[in-house]
């Protein structure tokens, strides 16, 4: 290796680009070579061109955890993270199978559910989650698709095999970063996407129109769909409003809909007009001020009736984060082998259900080892991992462990694969994980790629944008 590359070294990770000694990547050939004869000066030229107009654009993340920032930049690395053609052959089949168990699992917990009395999941596991809403019990949603929009987080272990990380059924973000990140390397990468095929991502939003509307109610033909946020304080509204460009739909929040007549209507300048599809980006608890917290302003008071009576669809349905939950994940395997009758195309990673008396011991004697996550929390809060906490970090964690057992999971910590990245005018390895999106109406559509989180601080295994992770390109090889 010369250039840039000179001196780049993944250690004992697996690396996105090079492999591992013993088994060198081929695919990604053409990108390794362009790295050895690019100048580090005029590579990082180009990333100011990337941020600037990032800054431009407006896009950003709100970062929680910085009380001096309410907004900031997503951070983008412009060294891609390329996927040969096989490889994502295989992981499309494989979200395609996760993602239709969910759905049946779904219909099943809150319909006749066989899956508990068959024994194959405790029904106080589900039953007694918060995610759980009873309201849904026996709702009908169009095709069974309670989750249309999915985000299945995987990770690369150090032997080069995809895992399951974590489901995301509620409302999972990310996907306009994707399509901004890949028309960032078009305009700024020509000479690099030119001699290499890229599967397009440009699409999505055709896609996730399509399957909205065929969630609308059967008897209507021409479906108005919206997509509703928040508002402007909301940590993802460069998305919506991103999204509902790219879809060709209005934006919408709670004060502009209201109930009427057994419908949800829409307020227009030529007055009320009748919405059939909500693509939502609001959680449960909000949407619905006289079914869940009354004090809510976010919501449309009497929705959940309307949508029992299918008089308006949701996407996604009210109640999906119970599949979502980190101690649900543990059974999937299981979930995915009882409805389809196939063993798990992509593997999850071992899991520990601390609600469970043998794995809460194993994990309290092995706790400096392990991973340990609140089933409930997103976004990286609350993960303790034990080889990086410090003996007070560990202390804190076996109390909580203790204290409240039903409230966790424990991983052993995965060597999550490497990808070079641009810091401070040099190549480093930073590691990686990959979120693919999924789009589902009367059939399951797999973005090609997804968006790759990396993780910035050397050693660091937090990829998450609102613990100050940044993004990649991922590019999905023809």
């Amino acid at each position: 290796m010369n250039g840039l590359l000179e001196g780049y070294d993944a250690k004992t990770f697996y690396c996105e680009i090079f492999g591992t000694p013993e088994n060198p990547l081929d695919h990604t050939r053409a990108i390794s070579e362009w790295l050895s004869n690019i100048q580090s000066r005029a590579l990082r030229r180009r990333a100011q061109v990337c941020e600037r107009e990032l800054f431009n654009l407006g896009i950003t993340f709100t970062v929680y955890s910085d009380g001096g920032a309410i907004d900031r930049i997503l951070p983008f690395d412009v060294i891609p993270r390329p996927i040969s053609a096989g490889e994502w052959h295989n992981l499309e089949r494989g979200l395609v199978q996760r993602v239709t168990a969910i759905n049946l699992f779904l219909r099943d917990v809150y319909g006749p559910g066989r899956i508990f009395a068959d024994g194959i999941v405790p029904e106080e596991l589900i039953k007694g989650n918060e995610n759980y809403r009873p309201e849904m019990a026996d709702v009908v949603v169009p095709h069974d698709s309670f989750v249309n929009i999915c985000g299945i987080d995987l990770v690369r272990d150090g032997s080069g095999v995809f895992r399951v990380l974590e489901d995301n059924a509620r409302t999972p973000s990310g996907v306009s970063y994707v399509i901004e990140n890949r028309h960032l390397m078009l305009r700024a990468f020509p000479d690099l996407v030119a001699g290499i095929g890229i599967r397009q991502v440009s699409n999505y939003g055709m896609h996730l129109r399509d399957a909205l509307a065929e969630m609308a109610p059967p008897e209507i033909t021409d479906p108005q769909i919206v997509l509703m946020s928040p508002g402007v304080y909301n940590s993802a509204y460069f998305e919506h409003v991103f999204l509902a460009r790219e879809m060709g739909v209005p934006l919408v929040e709670g004060p502009d809909l209201v109930v009427d007549g057994g419908l949800v209507l829409m307020k227009t300048t030529g007055g009320a007009r009748r919405v059939d599809v909500i693509y939502r980006r609001i959680s449960d608890d909000f949407m619905d001020p006289l079914a869940f917290r009354p004090e809510s302003r976010l919501g449309v008071p009497g929705i959940m009736e309307v949508y029992r009576k299918g008089k308006v669809s949701l996407a996604n349905a009210i109640g999906t984060g119970v599949a979502d939950d980190k101690a649900v994940y543990a059974y999937m395997p299981r979930i995915i082998k009882y409805y389809l009758d196939e063993d798990a195309i992509i593997p999850n990673v071992d899991t520990h259900i601390c609600r469970e008396p043998e794995a809460l011991k194993y994990t309290l004697d092995n706790l400096s080892d392990l991973v340990v996550k609140p089933v409930g929390e997103s976004g990286g809060y609350g993960v303790v991992v034990g080889p990086r906490s410090t003996a007070q970090e560990l202390e804190a964690c076996r109390q909580l462990l203790i204290a409240r057992p039903e409230n966790f999971i424990s991983q052993p910590m995965v060597d999550l694969s490497v990808c070079p990245t641009l810091v401070d005018g040099v190549l480093q390895p930073r590691h990686v994980d990959l979120r693919p999106f999924l789009v589902t109406g009367k059939s399951t559509w797999v973005l090609p790629g997804g968006l790759t989180r990396v993780a910035l601080k050397e050693g660091s295994l937090i990829v998450n944008s609102s613990q100050g992770g940044g993004t990649k390109d991922t590019w999905v090889l023809e």
